[in-house]
Parts: structure tokens; sequence; C-alpha cells
């Protein structure tokens, strides 16, 4: 199911977090904007939803890379 992962370069994974993941930079990272929205409680709008998706997403893809190498290497 998630060997596509596996096939994927683990440089490709992070240069698309830190990219698409923190984009737009100024005045700071969109992800870190909303994860504030959401620990305020502020974090409402489908949009904003939407958009929290949009820029975790990347972090979660990610960190399921690392863990299924760090899985590999255990094994």
């Amino acid at each position: 199911m998630l060997t596509w992962i596996d096939r994927l370069p683990l440089f490709l994974f992070v240069v698309i977090a830190l990219t698409l993941g923190l984009a737009p930079f100024v005045p700071e990272p969109h992800l870190w904007e909303k994860l504030k929205l959401l620990a305020a409680g502020n974090l409402v709008r489908p949009i904003d939803l939407f958009d929290l998706l949009l820029h975790g997403l990347p972090w979660v893809l990610l960190l399921v890379k690392l863990g299924r190498l760090a899985g590999r290497r255990r094994a």
C-alpha cells in the first residue's frame, strides 16, 4: 500500500516539506500560523482547515518516510 513512499528518495520529501510545508515564509511560516490558530481554537473556516491539511501533508509524508526507513533498518 505504501510502497510508492519507499520508491521515492528521502531528499524529495525533505524538499517538499521545506517548501510547500512552510510557504509562504514571511511574516511567519504558514503551517506555524495555522497551528497557532488550531491551538487557540480559531481554526473554524473550511479554507483554513484545507490550508492546514495542504501545508501539513508534506510533513506527515516525511514522518511516514522516516518511520519506514527506521523500521527497515531495524529489521
